[in-house]
């Protein structure tokens, strides 16, 4: 499968949804308000990220849901498990030695919980707001949300569809709609057309959990193995 590309145009576009495309979303967030109501229910604050929040989805989509501020694990999986929803692989992830640390947990190939195992930096927390994010209370609103897509094209939501355009030299513009610092916009256009220039690297750290195994004791002995383990988790203790 070919990974979506960084575009540069100069024009805005409008794009009109088709009925088909309509009842996807609806669809798409149906399940997810579905989970995120499981969620609150014990008091875990959600949001869905990306196409869902935005709008514009494909039957590629699939559902993001975050919790910024987590309880610990054992309290997250027993929840899910509690209310029947089934977690089929628990992988421990870390993109590259400095960003977050993060646990997913896969409820199937198109859906994923997932929820930090350290401390965000603000640049990590504005990552979701770039990609555009949802609240539960949002998607029972169909407030849908601005945001940006890996082809780097801003999606600005309208009643028809969706207006999009290009990011690159516009880095200004979209910190000021997405409510978000120039320094996030800009991390990230950095990150996506590096990928688009050297193609798609590894993460540093993909592990998936043993049966028996939690999510912080697989941290600890990533960190108890790898010094910059251990130096993003000392940081964020001081």
């Amino acid at each position: 499968m070919m990974a979506k590309k960084p575009v540069t145009r100069a024009e805005q576009v409008e794009v009109v949804y088709e009925k088909k495309r309509w009842r996807l979303l609806k669809e798409l967030r149906t399940q997810s308000i579905q989970t995120m109501e499981f969620l609150n229910q014990f008091h875990f604050n959600s949001i869905v990220h990306g196409s869902i929040a935005r709008g514009d989805v494909t039957e590629k989509s699939d559902i993001d849901i975050f919790m910024p501020n987590p309880p610990s694990s054992f309290n997250i999986e027993m929840a899910l498990e509690s209310v029947s929803i089934p977690v089929s692989r628990r992988i421990i992830v870390q993109a590259t030695p400095i960003h977050v640390i993060k646990a997913h947990l896969e409820i199937n190939d198109k859906q994923c919980v997932s929820f930090p195992l350290t401390k965000l930096r603000s640049v990590e927390r504005e990552f979701y707001k770039f990609g555009g994010e949802a609240t539960l209370i949002m998607l029972k609103r169909d407030v849908r949300v601005p945001g940006v897509d890996k082809r780097l094209m801003l999606i600005d939501p309208t009643p028809k569809g969706h207006t999009e355009s290009n990011v690159v030299g516009n880095e200004g513009t979209v910190a000021r709609c997405l409510n978000i610092s120039i320094n996030t916009v800009l991390d990230r256009v950095r990150a996506l057309l590096h990928r688009d220039k050297v193609g798609r690297t590894g993460v540093f750290i993909k592990k998936e959990l043993l049966p028996n195994e939690t999510f912080e004791l697989a941290l600890k002995k990533f960190a108890d193995q790898n010094p910059a383990v251990r130096r993003r988790l000392k940081f964020f203790k001081k």
